[in-house]
């Protein structure tokens, strides 16, 4: 399967507009960003487990990461409540599950193959936050004020998904869950919109992909 596989592309995917894909797992579904890939794959995806939904245990061999948007995630380290971002990086494993329902954004084989740093943290709270860093890449939370002009350096690829508020960029609107993915080599602007934006933010992982 391969969903916005080019990379040299620029690629917008708006939520509202996008439909939900059922998963292997039953009261699991999902929208698709990219995938390179079938049920083991390099992807970018919305994930929504139904109240008492779970995955079979489950080992990452390219690492894991996700940020909570709705509801409260679980797994045998611990519950994980909205604004929590997670890496899990490669060779763990675990057997998620949702007794109440969430939603998250995840991604998957996206790691260093090396890195075996592990990150809990809330992004809760205004202010920017930097999640992670390394060589290889840069996460990171944003907020932007009403009307602020942001520049998106990309020179190594980019990916902005909204949290909150909104923002505009090359004169397409950008709305709470939507994603923007700029290739490598891009230079470009956002303008945050009347209520601000609170923007998650990922850089430095794509010129490999290009």
């Amino acid at each position: 399967m391969r969903v916005n596989a080019d990379f040299t592309k620029r690629v917008a995917v708006h939520f509202d507009e996008t439909d939900w894909v059922a998963s292997p797992a039953t009261g699991v579904d999902r929208k698709m960003l990219d995938r390179i890939g079938d049920e083991v794959a390099r992807a970018t995806t919305i994930v929504r487990f139904a109240p008492g939904s779970a995955f079979a245990a489950h080992t990452h061999d390219g690492g894991e990461e996700y940020l909570v948007l709705d509801g409260v995630f679980q797994d045998e380290s611990g519950d994980f409540p909205v604004g929590s971002y997670v890496r899990n990086p490669p060779t763990t494993s675990h057997t998620p599950s949702a007794m109440a329902g969430a939603t998250i954004l995840v991604k998957l084989h996206q790691f260093d193959p090396q890195d075996r740093t592990e990150v809990h943290r809330s992004i809760s709270g205004d202010g920017d936050l930097q999640l992670f860093q390394d060589a290889h890449e840069d996460v990171r939370v944003q907020t932007w004020r009403a009307g602020e002009v942001v520049q998106l350096d990309a020179d190594q690829g980019l990916e902005v998904f909204v949290v909150d508020g909104s923002f505009a960029e090359g004169g397409e609107e950008f709305s709470v869950w939507d994603w923007l993915r700029l290739p490598p080599g891009t230079q470009s602007q956002a303008i945050a919109g009347e209520g601000g934006a609170r923007v998650w933010t990922k850089s430095g992982h794509l010129s490999s992909m290009v």
